[in-house]
């Protein structure tokens, strides 16, 4: 399969803060890959420089389980590339999803940041987070790896979170319905879900949050 250059990404869904109540900053919290750490960035690099496929791009992702977009590769290689991006090599060399640092430093002022990831291991991604935003200190940046996006509604509720930015659909849809407001950040492997607020950036999340 060959994979084109030339796609575009969908359109900025209507960001519907109209509807969106207001968000206190110690009552949200977020997923980490896709969200907070650009972590399809490696994953591309290593697609076509390991697999040489040349022009392949996040924009190809257009589903949450990576073996459907690259049908002709093994699951082995995929799941090599994919250990390699969590390992801790690989974890400090993602780059932050633009404006993150920036927000999640504001955020800091007003409480404990906190994340919750389905990934297994918890220390090197809460070392990457403190790495991305110096100004705060560690024992300010709470994270819990549930190591299954389904545990991730019991951690929610246990840390008193309200909101919660994701960006897998799946897990969207079912915060949503278990009374958690969700906040979709915009990635090409969630675009076919409609309904819940969407951002495109961290300073649309800026917006959505009623600063003391």
């Amino acid at each position: 399969m060959r994979y084109t250059s030339d796609l575009t990404s969908q359109p900025r869904s209507a960001s519907q803060k109209a509807n969106m109540p207001f968000v206190m900053p110690w009552e949200i919290a977020f997923d980490i890959d896709g969200v907070v750490a650009d972590t399809m960035v490696p994953f591309v690099e290593l697609v076509r420089t390991r697999l040489g496929i040349k022009d392949f791009s996040k924009e190809h992702i257009t589903e949450y389980e990576l073996y459907k977009c690259l049908p002709e590769v093994s699951k082995e290689k995929i799941d090599e590339i994919l250990w390699l991006v969590l390992s801790d090599e690989y974890t400090f060399k993602i780059p932050p999803c633009p404006g993150a640092p920036e927000v999640l430093h504001k955020l800091a002022q007003y409480g404990t940041l906190k994340f919750v990831t389905a990934r297994v291991w918890a220390d090197s991604i809460k070392k990457w987070i403190h790495q991305n935003v110096p100004e705060v200190a560690e024992d300010k940046i709470v994270v819990i790896a549930t190591g299954d996006p389904k545990a991730k509604s019991k951690i929610l509720s246990e840390l008193n979170v309200k909101v919660f930015v994701e960006d897998r659909w799946d897990t969207c849809e079912n915060l949503a319905k278990e009374g958690f407001k969700v906040i979709v950040y915009d990635q090409p492997w969630n675009r076919k879900g409609k309904g819940l607020i969407r951002i495109s950036h961290w300073y649309e999340l800026e917006d959505l949050i009623c600063w003391p």
